[in-house]
């Protein structure tokens, strides 16, 4: 049956066996870390060349 009581629940103190810790001097990476990936750059400037080539032909071609 679901806990329905409307006390606050503490926050677990305990970490799971089998979890990673991060490390403090270790920095947060997010969107712009990703972005600046060759691969990803390369795969979103492919995929924007596309989209372009795609709007020109249909404004100028048909």
């Amino acid at each position: 049956m679901l806990d329905t009581s409307r006390d606050p629940v503490p926050a677990p103190t305990d970490v799971p066996p089998g979890v990673p810790v991060d490390a403090p001097g270790e920095e947060a990476r997010g969107c712009l870390y990703a972005l600046s990936q060759p691969p990803l750059m390369i795969f979103l400037g492919v995929i924007g060349c596309l989209l372009l080539v795609a709007a020109v032909h249909d404004l100028f071609v048909l």
